[in-house]
């Protein structure tokens, strides 16, 4: 159910005071400093989606300010980093965030950190749609991330678009999702932040480019040396590296194959050469593949044969002319 919290709602001279509580509770805490001396009124409505937080705000000319005190106040905070989307529906707003600064006209959205200190100016009165991710949910490197935020991005812009109507229709609806539906918007919505994301950064200068090409010999390089461990995985390889599934998947794109498939095929290499060695004294077969990260023998010996059209107990002695390279 959506929370409804209205400057109405407070006595005479504690709307400010009221208000303040209010962004912190719906948003995140921050300082807010009211334009004028005049009578201040907002009104913040405010619900989850799956694992999102959705609100839509309507109030008087104002700056809203989240300092490194904020930030330092909430490092034990359960609900942990977000990043914020907002669409501005009604008047414009200025974003300072990371030495950049950001005009967001009507119609136009803006990407914003909450673990970084940063300010939104709205010189007179406003509405606006925020979205908070969770920033695990987000899945993307925080070189990649950090080019968005603190950015504006037009409303008319192709992806940049899409989430916009996205955003608000999601708004316009929010209290009657069930909660499979819920979810399922919710992530429908950060892959499509995801997307834009990605769209607004591929254009990647030659240096950028170096670095991924030496990246991708690094987690090349890093399969090889832990083939013999069973828990070796796509994602345990992105941990290694301090990346994102996402972004791992990105760097072997034009590799020809993805990393799961990458790990398979080494195994199987490495068990090929073994098992081929004319040595009396070799080990089985199930012992090969447990050396080689295989858990299940019976996976390994399927994987095998497809790989290489024989069992292996019938590769043994096989030619060496018949070996896998590499």
């Amino acid at each position: 159910m959506a929370l409804v919290l209205s400057t109405a709602s407070a006595p005479d001279g504690e709307q400010r005071a009221f208000w303040q509580d209010a962004l912190g509770n719906a948003l995140r805490p921050m300082s807010v400093t009211v334009h004028g001396d005049g009578p201040f009124e907002g009104r913040i409505v405010t619900g989850r989606l799956g694992h999102l937080r959705i609100s839509t705000i309507h109030a008087d000319a104002q700056r809203m300010s989240r300092t490194p005190a904020h930030l330092a106040g909430a490092a034990a905070a359960p609900a942990g980093d977000e990043v914020a989307v907002a669409v501005q529906t009604a008047g414009t707003t200025t974003l300072v965030q990371d030495g950049r600064r950001a005009f967001v006209g009507e119609g136009d959205l803006v990407v914003y950190d909450t673990a970084r200190p940063h300010s939104l100016d709205y010189p007179r009165r406003f509405s606006t749609h925020v979205v908070h991710m969770p920033r695990r949910a987000v899945g993307l490197p925080e070189e990649e991330l950090r080019r968005v935020t603190g950015t504006a991005i037009a409303g008319t812009d192709s992806v940049g678009a899409l989430l916009v109507t996205f955003v608000t229709a999601l708004t316009a609806s929010l209290p009657p999702y069930a909660p499979a539906v819920a979810a399922r918007l919710a992530t429908g919505f950060v892959d499509l932040f995801a997307t834009l994301v990605e769209a607004r950064t591929r254009r990647v200068t030659a240096p950028q480019a170096h670095s991924a090409a030496h990246l991708v010999l690094r987690v090349r390089d890093h399969i090889d040396r832990h083939l013999g461990d069973p828990d070796l995985s796509p994602q345990s390889v992105a941990a290694a590296h301090h990346i994102s599934v996402r972004y791992l998947h990105r760097l072997f794109e034009g590799e020809g194959v993805t990393v799961a498939r990458l790990i398979q095929q080494r195994r199987l290499e490495r068990c090929a050469r073994e098992l081929a060695r004319p040595d009396a004294s070799a080990p089985t077969v199930s012992a090969v593949a447990q050396r080689w990260g295989f858990a299940s023998p019976a996976h390994f010996s399927r994987a095998f044969r497809a790989a290489y059209g024989l069992s292996p107990r019938e590769w043994r002695g096989t030619p060496n002319d018949l070996l896998p390279t590499g």
